[in-house]
């Protein structure tokens, strides 16, 4: 279906009330120039009127001759006549030349005609009356009283009122058809003010659908983005430019959306980076000023337990020897608390020697290293831990990347990620480790079958002291540690998981940056890229 264009409304909506208009203008000027042609008509008319009127004084003038009879009265009379009629023909003829008549000029100038033959007649027996006057008895004939006279004047004379009353008949019909004039445009007139109300109101309604609603949807989305709401747009189907703007707009709101999104996740993370950056001076100064003083006990209370475990050997083995007879389990009971306390006191040790290593972290002196060669070293080493067995670790690397990093701890950021990966899974479990670079950057992506984790613990699994370790042996420490280490480097670490039993994926991003002279070198199997690690830690699942 093809869009109706708003500017089309608009063109569609400017000619009807440019026809209205234009209706509204001909009625105005039709009726204008009807009223101004009868009333030219009428006064042209008029003039023709008063010239035929003293045509009629100058034949009426015979009558009121009285007792003159002298014929060169009566020729001057008919000479005067004709003179009027001429220019009633002149008139007569302009203005039926000019359409001021309504019937053409045709009555007129028939009459005209007629009447010039009276005159004539007339003009002709006033000279005859002259040269052979009519003598009735001993006395003359009055001029106006010889027939040779009388006939024709009288027939002038009755051309003429026909004359008037033909001019008069003109006025009256130009008056009608001005009145019709005016009547048909009062019907036109009304037809188009009834037409121009009707598409008022039709375009009105149609302004209200195109435009009016339309612009109060985008004003209320524009309100709501305003607010705060971005998972409202705006529904147009409008088919014209407002839709198309209500589209873009929505269009730029889901933009906006996740580009909010995305803000409130960077400061979110910003702020947990920023209370973890506090809680690390905090630490680091707990460590600083505390680790000493907690080993010097704890290497005291280590100290007394071995000896007390020796001292006991040495009387229980006294004891059998002397009374050849096993020791007690009282005695048995002392040896195990004894291992416990041992035990305890190393595990102490352990967590305030993180603690010294987390305090010493700083701007750390950073070397290009071979990052491939890195990881290899680290899973040689995690091969021999207890909770590799069963469990198999394949390293895909995307070729020999070097990067400037300082090596031991990095090595200690891969140990504590792969002994992680390897203490949530069972025997058969499976870590896939990879290695490329994406966007100036070194990626190392650490990808588990394990235990997987909960959002609760993603959003503060590199919190310091926080764990939820399967074995219940860890510290908190570790990825605390690895977190600040990568921080340190200008790189990132983040972990993922789609709950738990799902696994864990966890990727370290390192500033990239080739050491000069450094290329790429070939290696044992000739295609230029490392071969892939496969390592299969023997345990009792994998011995079956």
């Amino acid at each position: 279906m093809a869009r109706r264009r708003l500017r089309h409304k608009l063109m569609l909506g400017l000619m009807l009330v440019a026809a209205s208009i234009g209706l509204l203008a001909s009625g105005t000027v039709y009726v204008i120039y009807s009223y101004y042609t009868s009333n030219k008509t009428t006064l042209r008319k008029l003039q023709e009127l008063e010239v035929v009127t003293q045509l009629i004084k100058g034949l009426h003038a015979f009558d009121l001759s009285g007792d003159a009879n002298d014929p060169g009265w009566y020729a001057l009379q008919v000479e005067n006549t004709k003179s009027h009629l001429a220019v009633f023909r002149e008139l007569s003829a302009r203005n039926a030349q000019a359409g001021l008549d309504p019937d053409g000029g045709e009555m007129e100038t028939g009459l005209v005609v007629q009447l010039d033959g009276h005159l004539r007649a007339l003009e002709i027996g006033v000279d005859d009356t002259t040269k052979k006057p009519q003598i009735e008895g001993d006395h003359t004939v009055r001029v106006r009283d010889d027939k040779r006279v009388q006939v024709p004047h009288e027939n002038a004379r009755r051309t003429a009122e026909q004359l008037r009353q033909a001019l008069i008949d003109d006025i009256k019909l130009s008056g009608e058809e001005s009145k019709g004039a005016i009547t048909r445009t009062i019907w036109l007139v009304g037809f188009a003010m009834g037409w121009a109300l009707a598409l008022v109101g039709t375009m009105l309604y149609y302004f209200r659908v195109w435009m009016f609603q339309p612009i109060r949807e985008l004003q209320a989305g524009v309100h709501r983005v305003h607010c705060g709401t971005f998972d409202q747009p705006i529904a147009l189907d409008s088919g014209d430019e407002l839709q198309e703007l209500a589209d873009e707009f929505n269009a730029m709101v889901a933009r906006l959306h996740a580009v909010h999104a995305d803000l409130a996740r960077q400061v979110n993370e910003r702020s947990r980076q920023l209370v973890r950056s506090e809680r690390m001076v905090s630490v680091g100064f707990l460590a600083a000023g505390v680790a000493h003083e907690i080993n010097n006990p704890l290497a005291s209370i280590l100290f007394c337990s071995e000896a007390l475990e020796r001292r006991l050997q040495e009387v229980l083995t006294a004891l059998v020897v002397s009374a050849k007879s096993t020791p007690s389990a009282e005695a048995e009971v002392l040896v195990r608390y004894l291992k416990m306390i041992q035990q305890e006191a190393l595990r102490c040790k352990d967590i305030t020697q993180k603690l010294l290593d987390f305090s010493r972290t700083g701007d750390r002196r950073k070397d290009p290293a071979d990052l491939t060669g890195l990881i290899r070293g680290v899973l040689e080493v995690a091969r021999h831990l207890p909770s590799s067995r069963g469990k198999n670790v394949l390293f895909e690397p995307g070729g020999y990347i070097v990067a400037p990093v300082n090596s031991q701890d990095l090595k200690s950021v891969i140990l504590n990620l792969v002994v992680n990966a390897l203490d949530s899974m069972e025997d058969g479990g499976e870590l896939e480790i990879s290695l490329g670079t994406a966007g100036g950057y070194a990626e190392l992506i650490f990808a588990d079958t394990g235990c997987g984790m909960a959002p609760d613990v993603l959003q503060n699994i590199f919190e310091p002291f926080y764990t939820k370790s399967r074995t219940g042996k860890g510290t908190g420490l570790g990825l605390f540690i690895s977190h600040q280490i990568v921080d340190q480097h200008g790189g990132t670490i983040t972990a993922l998981s789609a709950g738990p039993g799902t696994g864990s994926t966890f990727t370290v991003r390192i500033p990239l940056e080739l050491a000069p002279g450094v290329s790429d070198a070939p290696t044992g199997d000739g295609d230029g890229e490392p071969a892939p690690t496969v390592l299969t830690f023997p345990g009792s699942r994998a011995a079956a």
